[in-house]
């Protein structure tokens, strides 16, 4: 048993506040993540804990305990989003147009100091804990990636944890919910073709951009009149392209966007229900219409065994009252669901917010900012958690 967990974790407060700022000044995107991959490599080795390259940026670590036991995973999320950052840290991203501005390497940074103390203890452990230090959660998702090249095996991971970051909720607190807790994903493409004309006849050709609105408008139905008002879905349209002047009606439109739902049943019927207005509308509007819906993220749903497990070791950190029921599931995504959708496992924020000092702004924010003084916080509710696993034989 591994005593004065919050203590050991604030001491190595230090260390893992500069390699948070050493990720944070040089992010990198998905499957580029070399730099990143390099540095939490060197510093397993420098711990002395055997690792595993795994889908080329990712690494696989073990901390193996004196006796056989459980195995439990921790994931944390490595790579950078394409934002150029206007904090105005001193560590601030020094690589254009790429900033960590979703706390990946807060998630980095706090599993590696997790990591310190769980291998100093490695004798009072009974069982295995493996740590996943994951690239392109942001893309496509390397999640799927790493449990392809085999990270679930070898040991047999028995159940999974994940934190993230939360700056809507202030440092010393921490967000659970058992059951649903992030949004499954189809990102889709629609292109559509007409024939183009003069703006100053357009009888003689087939107005794309105008059935594209058209379309657009009648997707949102989805959600408001085919969907139960009681029922979590979106359809989202971030780009539209289209034409080259504003006197031409041009022969091509595309846009883009992304279906979020909680998973299941209503993740196939709302593919159906699109598939047939862009298909039904296009028809109506006299344009040809192709459409792609990609399979993405399936979801995260949260086991409620882990979940109680994660809230009373949190409890013993923060305190029982800074333990908070998250209200309602969040329709962003997160690829942490291909993990628990094969083991128990549990994802929950941590508060990383401080208003006094301006540490509000969300994730995916160019000023999207975490206060350090939670690294050793996180650090040490991993900690517990996977002693209190360990342990409950």
């Amino acid at each position: 048993m591994i005593d004065k967990i919050k203590e050991k974790a604030l001491a190595l407060a230090p260390v893992m506040e500069e390699l948070f700022q050493t990720l944070h000044r040089c992010p990198e995107l998905g499957r580029e993540e070399h730099r990143t991959a390099n540095l939490i490599r060197r510093r397993l080795e420098e711990l002395g804990i055997p690792y595993t390259p795994l889908a080329d940026t990712g690494t696989a670590a073990v901390i193996q305990g004196r006796l056989p036991g459980k195995t439990i995973g921790f994931r944390a999320d490595i790579d950078a989003l394409p934002i150029t950052e206007e904090t105005g840290l001193p560590y601030a991203s020094r690589n254009p147009g790429v900033m960590h501005a979703c706390g990946h390497d807060f998630h980095t940074a706090a599993l590696l100091g997790a990591a310190e103390v769980l291998q100093n203890h490695r004798e009072s452990l009974t069982g295995t804990v493996k740590l996943f230090f994951q690239p392109d959660e942001e893309g496509d998702g390397g999640a799927a990636r790493l449990i392809a090249a085999g990270c679930m095996e070898n040991p047999r991971v028995d159940a999974m944890l994940c934190c993230h970051v939360e700056s809507g909720i202030p440092v010393g607190t921490a967000l659970v919910k058992s059951g649903p807790i992030c949004a499954a994903s189809n990102p889709f493409a629609i292109t559509l073709k007409g024939r183009g004309s003069h703006g100053a006849k357009p009888h003689l050709g087939d107005d794309v951009i105008v059935a594209g609105a058209q379309i657009i408008t009648a997707l949102q139905t989805i959600s408001s009149r085919r969907t139960s008002p009681t029922e979590p879905v979106i359809v989202s349209v971030g780009s539209f392209h289209s034409g080259t002047a504003g006197n031409i009606l041009p022969e091509e439109a595309r846009f883009t966007g992304i279906l979020r739902t909680m998973g299941g049943e209503a993740r196939e019927r709302v593919k159906e229900d699109f598939q047939g207005i862009v298909s039904g509308m296009a028809l109506a509007m006299g344009v040809e219409s192709a459409v792609e819906i990609f399979e993405s993220y399936p979801g995260c749903r949260n086991d409620a065994g882990m979940t109680e497990l994660l809230r009373r070791a949190a409890g013993k950190i923060l305190g029982k009252e800074n333990v908070l029921e998250l209200p309602e599931p969040s329709m962003g995504t997160d690829d942490f669901g291909y993990f628990s959708d094969l083991v128990p496992g549990c994802y929950y924020y941590i508060g990383v917010g401080n208003e006094s000092r301006g540490f509000t702004y969300p994730n995916h924010n160019p000023r999207f900012t975490a206060d350090m003084e939670a690294l050793p916080l996180a650090a040490a509710v991993e900690i517990q958690a996977a002693v209190d696993f360990l342990c409950d034989l």
